[in-house]
């Protein structure tokens, strides 16, 4: 779910919902796009001058404006997904300063989204929907005219940001709606030409093109993090609309941005893969929640360092930080610092793509995982449960941005330590709290805010509580000597 945003860097990143008035100045130039006569899609489809044109005059009326209303609330925008001042600082913050608490007002937000069947069910992003008491939708009826159409939630992932809505219309059966196809976005190419279709800024039914940029982005917004990168313009507004490729299919569903300080595109955009859509989608309509299965192992990225320790010889799969006391992977055999390099038919390449490949897992289901344990390969018979976490438990990021792991025999004896008493800072995400504080990797904590860490139990207890503006006092052990480092949660 993209239920916390991440600063990236000096730039902050933010979804693609617009929630606030704006003032357009100056001109809006058309211009024009034509292909060179020897470009082809990805899949041998010869790309026209035209094609472009004839995917928005045919793919357009699918596309839905969506409005909502919610209870009110002291900030129009939900904290986690504030825009940021000119000096950095979260917009509601820098709004404070200058006008003081405002009163409660109700929230409401503007977005996109498509259709998907004829009766009437939308596609959009949860965040858009989140929070409505009452959501409208306006569709393009043919040439100026719109008409608006209430909408109810059928079910929504916020694991995923997906979620769906049905309109609200009189008479059933009787009126058929335009619908999208979906396509295969495991077929998608970087390079590949794509279309984005919206309602950025509240300009409805915006057209802009582009390109595949990347596969498979990590963003930081949860265990599911697999963005489709495009530069096709994608702005405040955008959230929810379709990503179409040459074809008119939906490949996947615009999500997010990467902006500067002025809110805008900077040519970053990221969109969900319509795969993962299609792989909740029953889920959604039949029950309105999404099963997943469940594992029960916190695992974290194989670093060199750990590479060495544990004698592997590839830094492929996902190393088991720990393992959850009665759940599945315990039950089986499963232990900590066992390295998990296959679960099913799936090879498990690095330490995101295991939570995607056990969550399709039906519950139930017996898995054999292969893990390596001790430099042999062992295979192991898994039944999987349900997921009944608020998250998936992977040794990833704490609050301030680092990853950590308890200091094993053989990591104190081949980094030379005294004793295994302390946590190893075994990544650090540039940007974070962490980071910007000098935590570096290998760094070793042995105490926060003056009391003794022992273990990553004892340091995940000594951050609970922390909040925003927090500051957590770091004894750091570093290169042989003995160092303090005030971080500060963001």
């Amino acid at each position: 779910m993209l239920n916390q945003l991440k600063k990236i860097s000096a730039i902050s990143f933010m979804v693609a919902l617009w929630t606030f008035p704006m003032t357009v100045s100056g001109p809006i130039a058309e211009t024009g796009l034509v292909a060179p006569a020897h470009a082809l899609s990805s899949q041998s489809m010869p790309l026209g001058s035209n094609i472009f044109v004839e995917i928005a005059k045919e793919k357009n009326p699918a596309v839905v404006n969506i409005s909502i209303r919610g209870k009110a609330q002291v900030s129009a925008r939900p904290p986690e997904r504030r825009f940021r001042g000119d000096q950095g600082e979260p917009f509601q913050d820098f709004y404070d300063r200058f006008f003081g608490q405002q009163e409660p007002r109700p929230r409401r937000g503007m977005g996109s989204g498509f259709i998907i069947s004829p009766e009437g069910l939308i596609l959009t992003n949860f965040h858009v929907v989140q929070g409505a008491d009452e959501i409208l939708v306006n569709i393009d009826e043919g040439g100026a005219s719109e008409k608006e159409y209430e909408a109810t939630l059928v079910g929504s992932d916020p694991k995923t940001d997906i979620a769906v809505i049905k309109l609200v219309v009189e008479g059933k059966g009787k009126k058929k709606f335009p619908h999208l196809d979906f396509g295969d976005s495991d077929k998608l190419e970087v390079g590949e030409w794509v279309m984005a279709i919206g309602n950025p800024f509240g300009l409805s039914h915006t057209v802009t093109v582009g390109v595949v940029s990347a596969k498979d982005r990590a963003i930081g917004s949860g265990p599911y993090d697999e963005f489709i990168q495009t530069d096709a313009s994608i702005n405040p507004g955008n959230s929810g609309g379709p990503l179409l490729n040459i074809k008119g299919q939906v490949i996947g569903m615009n999500t997010a941005i990467i902006s500067g300080s002025t809110g805008g595109n900077v040519g970053i955009g990221f969109a969900i893969p319509i795969n993962m859509v299609k792989a909740i989608l029953p889920d959604l309509k039949e029950k309105g929640t999404v099963t997943r299965g469940w594992l029960g192992v916190m695992i974290q990225k194989i670093t060199p360092e750990l590479m060495e320790s544990f004698n592997l010889k590839s830094s492929e799969g996902a190393l088991v930080g720990d393992v959850i006391p009665g759940g599945p992977a315990d039950q089986a055999g499963i232990k900590r610092g066992d390295v998990i390099v296959e679960f099913g038919k799936e090879e498990v390449k690095t330490m995101e793509s295991l939570p995607k490949i056990v969550a399709v897992t039906p519950p139930g289901e017996a898995v054999n995982v292969k893990v390596i344990r001790d430099g042999k390969a062992k295979d192991i018979s898994v039944t999987i449960a349900v997921l009944k976490e608020e998250e998936t438990k992977m040794a990833a990021l704490d609050p301030l941005g680092i990853q950590t792991q308890d200091i094993t025999p053989d990591l104190m004896k081949s980094m030379e330590l005294e004793s295994t008493n302390g946590v190893l800072v075994s990544d650090v995400t540039p940007g974070e709290s962490g980071g910007e504080a000098g935590l570096r990797r290998g760094d070793i904590i042995t105490e926060v805010n003056r009391k003794p860490v022992n273990n990553v139990q004892d340091y995940q207890a000594s951050l609970r509580g922390l909040k925003s503006g927090d500051t957590a006092l770091m004894l750091v052990k570093r290169g042989g000597t003995t160092i303090y480092i005030a971080v500060k949660l963001n």
